[in-house]
């Protein structure tokens, strides 16, 4: 953990199209729907989280939910998270099958398209209520991760907060450290923000939503990044964090 102070560099509410762009992100086929990873999501522009942070995902036919996703990718702003930088959020989860929750990372290609390492994604945290209290969180950049037993409770509102160290990525959950990877992100990693609500569609033991059911939710609030070192005041934190990315020109691709 870096010893610098650290100041506010992103805290944009959902409903501020210069910091987030609704229903679009690289981390999905071009079509919106993702089913190869086990989901029956369909995102788009018209399907956003409300001002006050709630995810909703709707029954749009037989086998496919459109479902609020937001990310900085594409948004005017174009935030990074950036080694170093730690996220943290309220969220509220319930335990309606079929739901699932996500807050987690999506990394820009390198020079020639080459991927980052793991794409640069980190699941902050991922909720199955297959398993109601248990969160999963998972560093994909280097191969790393931890079942969070016991670690929240349904209908019960936790703050989430993740450092994401270059060398060790550290979850905690209400104050209490629940895992830390010692392997971090690396020195050239850089990620957007996405957070999102998907529907299961069976597979990995992860039920499906059950008939008759057509609305999940789950809600995010106060989601914050700061960052160590930063000297922008909250009200600036947007431009702090596109000056800040302007001076890292490593191509992420180069390893981490």
């Amino acid at each position: 953990m870096s010893d610098l102070p650290s100041a506010v560099v992103f805290d944009a509410p959902f409903s501020d199209r210069t910091a987030w762009a609704a229903g679009r992100t690289s981390a999905y086929p071009r079509n919106g729907r993702n089913p190869g990873d086990n989901k029956l999501d369909q995102i788009g522009p018209r399907f956003a989280p409300t001002p006050d942070g709630v995810f909703h995902a709707r029954r749009a036919g037989t086998a496919l939910w459109n479902t609020d996703l937001v990310s900085t990718e594409y948004a005017p702003g174009g935030f990074e998270l950036l080694p170093g930088d730690q996220v943290s959020a309220t969220c509220l989860v319930y335990a309606t099958r079929g739901v699932w929750p996500a807050l987690w990372t999506w990394g820009r290609d390198g020079a020639g398209g080459r991927p980052q390492p793991g794409h640069g994604e980190v699941d902050l945290f991922e909720y199955h209520p297959t398993n109601p209290r248990l969160l999963e969180l998972t560093n994909h950049v280097r191969g790393a991760g931890d079942y969070a037993h016991d670690a929240i409770t349904p209908g019960r509102p936790f703050l989430l907060s993740v450092l994401l160290g270059q060398d060790n990525v550290e979850w905690s959950v209400d104050g209490v450290p629940v895992f830390a990877d010692h392997l971090g992100v690396g020195p050239r990693w850089r990620a957007w923000l996405i957070v999102c609500v998907s529907v299961s569609a069976g597979a990995y033991g992860h039920l499906p939503p059950e008939r008759g059911v057509d609305e999940l939710s789950w809600q995010c609030t106060g989601l914050t990044v700061r960052r160590p070192g930063a000297a922008a005041p909250a009200g600036q934190a947007g431009q702090a964090g596109r000056e800040g990315q302007a001076g890292q020109a490593a191509d992420p691709a180069d390893g981490g």
